[in-house]
């Protein structure tokens, strides 16, 4: 007679009940369905980008700092950068 160990993975995997909206669920499971795959591949997939956008930081957003959004200077539209720099500074 052979024995072999029968080894259980208690630390990568982890059963847990979670509770889902019916209507949720049934749009789960439809996707599901079409993808071929399983509702829990879909949850852990989802819950896999939402860890990962946790992770990531935010991206920069500058703010809108344009004063009343008229411009530099009214009486001189569609200038380039060259003006406006001698405008702003005086050059």
């Amino acid at each position: 007679m052979i024995y072999t160990p029968i080894l259980f993975n208690t630390v990568t995997h982890m059963k847990t009940t979670v509770e889902i909206p019916d209507p949720v669920l049934d749009a789960a499971r439809a996707l599901a369905r079409r993808e071929g795959t399983t509702v829990k591949a879909l949850i852990e997939r989802g819950l896999r980008r939402e860890l990962a956008v946790a992770e990531s930081p935010l991206p920069f957003k500058l703010r809108r700092a344009s004063f009343q959004g008229n411009g530099l200077r009214a009486d001189q539209p569609g200038v380039g950068w060259d003006r406006l720099r001698e405008l702003s500074y005086g050059d």
